[in-house]
């Protein structure tokens, strides 16, 4: 059996050959990431043995450049391993010398396959890897909207701090489109009420009127903001909002089409409590395979939301904290889940309040629920079979 460690780069990729015994076979060489560099590396196996089957290859999950050269050997016949940089940085904490070179680092790759001390990784089928890059685009586009959120706020907070008491939801439809039209007190009050108005009667199917255009030019004309000579702000907030609203339009695509996509798996992740179609979708996608983990505790791991452990000798900490080393979208996922579970589900609920009763604090007595509902999502997806709440757990 033959052994190749792959450290992966943008450009290029470094591969080194070693044997059972740690013994190398091919020294470090360096092939690019193209068509024509998968040929050499292909040709530098076949001149050791032309049976895939007498290699295992790992690679490091280095950002997306290994997805290429995964797919390329696996159509190929060969056995392949992704792993978590995590997983070489613990070997590579072992040597003596501090070394850092991509020739090291492939050796390290290929040791860690050999020590067997790796968990099993790779591309998902193309349907469950769709999704999953839905599910992210999704993710970040929402952040990238609060973000816009918060700029806009910050802005009004200083040309128009009252601006607040006028709508209850300053994102609402009816208030976008009044900062989209006029976003200052100037503008507001440059304005006739008749024309206020129309501007607020569409979006509010009415709801809002002439009486609600009057209130709007009170609370401008009085209002304590600062004054923009030159329209920067209102230029900016006009600008904001117009991403929010462009965004938000393609949120909305995306879910559409995430939805699609995860009726296509046969799952009951949405019978679980505080888990709808575009949790259960972004949850089923971050796992993949769950015959990939052998149980619920390695999946926490997976999601970093198992706890760090510090003990030495006699002591131990009393006070750890999750390890966020794995998913961050599947960590949130499972913690946007659980908020909603407390509330939803009657045995998550009291599960929440007999740790709130024992003194935890309010984001401590979630992380324990995050916990619990990783493995009712465990059980649900080995077993496929939908999740019944039971009371008393």
């Amino acid at each position: 059996m033959f052994i190749v460690g792959v450290d992966v780069a943008k450009r290029n990729h470094e591969a080194i050959v070693i044997d059972d015994s740690g013994s190398i076979v091919k020294k470090a060489f360096n092939f690019k990431n193209d068509s024509a560099g998968f040929k050499k590396m292909i040709e530098v196996l076949n001149s050791i043995s032309t049976d895939p089957s007498d290699f295992v290859i790992g690679m490091e999950s280095t950002a997306h450049y290994w997805l290429a050269l995964y797919s390329g050997l696996s159509k190929s016949g060969y056995t392949v391993y992704v792993l978590n940089p995590i997983q070489s940085n613990a070997l590579r904490g072992m040597y003596i010398r501090q070394v850092k070179n991509d020739e090291h680092d492939s050796l390290i790759i290929a040791d860690v396959i050999r020590f067997g001390r790796y968990t099993e990784g790779g591309m998902p089928p193309s349907e469950l890897y769709e999704l999953r890059e839905l599910c992210r685009a999704r993710s970040f586009m929402v952040d990238m909207t609060a973000d816009l959120k918060r700029k806009v706020i910050s802005l009004l907070d200083q040309v128009f701090p009252e601006y607040e008491t006028i709508f209850t939801n300053i994102f609402g439809s009816t208030s976008s489109e009044l900062l989209l039209n006029c976003s200052t007190p100037e503008e507001i009050l440059a304005i006739d009420t008749e024309k206020l108005t129309e501007i607020i009667e569409v979006p509010s199917r009415k709801r809002f009127s002439t009486p609600k255009a009057e209130q709007i030019k009170r609370i401008a004309a009085n209002s304590f903001g600062i004054v923009m000579e030159y329209g920067t702000t209102s230029l900016l907030i006009r600008q904001y909002m117009e991403h929010i609203r462009y965004t938000e339009t393609q949120i909305a695509e995306l879910e559409e089409k995430i939805a699609e996509l995860y009726s296509h798996f046969d799952t009951y992740l949405t019978t679980i409590p505080g888990i709808g179609v575009i949790l259960g979708a972004t949850i089923l996608s971050e796992i993949g395979d769950i015959s990939r983990f052998s149980s619920s505790a390695k999946l926490a791991a997976f999601a970093g939301i198992d706890p760090t452990v510090k003990q030495s000798g006699e002591f131990t900490a009393s006070h750890n904290h999750m390890s966020k080393r794995g998913s961050p979208y599947l960590r949130r996922a499972l913690w946007q889940a659980s908020t909603c579970a407390v509330i939803h589900d009657p045995a998550l609920k009291a599960f929440f309040e007999k740790k709130r009763m024992e003194g935890k604090p309010y984001m401590n007595a979630v992380g324990h629920v995050t916990r619990k509902i990783t493995n009712i999502i465990f059980a649900v997806l080995r077993d496929n079979k939908p999740y019944y709440s039971r009371e008393n757990t």
